[in-house]
């Protein structure tokens, strides 16, 4: 079968390998996929390293494979298989967005008012419109335990991942009604919710159509029905969200949406446009830029009706 080879080395030269393509991540990548092709964490790659010790031989040939895949560009996660997100490891490949870092502070918001309603005395209820992988929905769910959580997806290879994860995590939690999956239209799905909301949160596609995505990762494979919003804005999607959640929500209930950082303007003005939020506002992802807007269920629309 051959000899090992030094795991330091096997890292040195995986990560050459992966700069010389692009990779922006190329030590931290090398790391991950050696300890995805070797059955270990990464913890354990690091400390082989240190030690001294050999990767057998079966494990090169196998991380061989992985690495050209990934000199290709191919997204780290549909090699390993998985994704982080939180404190969760989700399932993702072809056909599902992969969550991002930046999404982790927009469940933040919605996690952290749901605390406050449930602190309150209250079970709350949760929406998560566009849910993907199931990320949001399932951070939700497993972060504030007793919450209602429901999740829709229309796209059907998302739903599919979507499906798989909810039901991992439902089981390991060993709670069979964790998250409420429905396929369907973000926009008008889950009517029979309508003003009993607490949280509708929402990482909808928002890319305007001439926006393509610089890093191959991106846009030769996230879904292209997950990345584009529409309209010459991009911003037709989360337009449709935003009223979906003004129909969801009870009055004084919050409303999350992620944008791109330069659409906070527009943001804001798509949700005041709609007369039914108040107090509505930018904020910041983890490295300061302005990724969301928040607004409020107000209790009267601007034409009188009631919430």
């Amino acid at each position: 079968m051959g000899e090992g080879v030094a795991t330091r080395d096997l890292l040195g030269r995986t990560a050459a390998t992966l700069a010389g393509a692009g990779v922006p991540s190329p030590h931290a990548d090398a790391e991950l996929l050696l300890a995805h092709a070797w059955g270990v964490d990464r913890a354990e790659v690091a400390t082989a390293a240190v030690l001294g010790r050999e990767v057998p031989a079966d494990v090169v040939a196998s991380l061989a494979d992985a690495v050209a895949r990934r000199a290709r560009r191919e997204p780290l996660q549909h090699i390993v298989g998985s994704a982080p997100f939180r404190h969760l490891e989700l399932a993702v490949g072809p056909g599902v967005f992969v969550p991002r870092p930046e999404t982790e502070v927009v469940a933040q918001v919605a996690i952290d008012e749901a605390r406050r309603v449930a602190a309150a005395g209250t079970q709350p209820v949760v929406v998560d419109l566009c849910t993907g992988s199931g990320a949001i929905a399932l951070a939700l769910a497993t972060e504030v335990p007793g919450s209602r959580v429901h999740a829709v997806e229309l796209d059907a290879d998302a739903h599919a991942w979507a499906e798989r994860n909810v039901r991992a995590v439902a089981a390991a939690a060993g709670r069979p009604d964790l998250v409420t999956l429905v396929r369907g239209d973000a926009r008008t799905a889950v009517r029979d919710l309508d003003g009993t909301c607490d949280v509708v949160v929402s990482n909808p596609p928002y890319v305007p159509p001439g926006a393509v995505p610089v890093d191959p990762e991106v846009a030769d494979h996230d879904p292209q029905v997950a990345l584009y919003g529409l309209g010459p804005d991009g911003l037709e999607v989360p337009r449709g969200i935003a009223a979906a959640a003004a129909r969801l929500l009870r009055a004084g209930g919050l409303f999350v949406m992620e944008h791109a950082e330069v659409q906070a303007d527009a943001a804001r003005a798509l949700l005041e446009a709609t007369g039914s939020f108040t107090a509505v506002e930018t904020r910041a992802d983890l490295t300061g830029r302005p990724r969301m807007v928040v607004g409020r269920r107000a209790a009267r629309d601007v034409a009188g009706s009631t919430s």
